[in-house]
């Protein structure tokens, strides 16, 4: 049974924009060419390199950002 509950729903929907252009750049950093639209077929390795990089910077953010305090 498919939950009807969207759990990749944006908590600030007005950061769409600098999140794909923050994809976009990470993708770059690591080698992977993404397309404009849809890129489901790229593989799972080369997803995880993005997501796991952006990951990466984001809490890198967070901690610099803390330690500014």
């Amino acid at each position: 049974m498919a939950n009807s509950n969207n759990s990749n729903k944006k908590l600030v929907p007005e950061a769409m924009s600098a999140l794909d252009k923050f994809k976009y750049e990470v993708a770059s950093e690591v080698g992977v060419t993404l397309k404009d639209g849809y890129n489901g077929d790229i593989s799972a390795k080369d997803a995880g390199k993005i997501g796991g990089n952006m990951v990466r910077k984001m809490i890198q953010q967070v901690e610099n950002n803390m330690a500014n305090k």
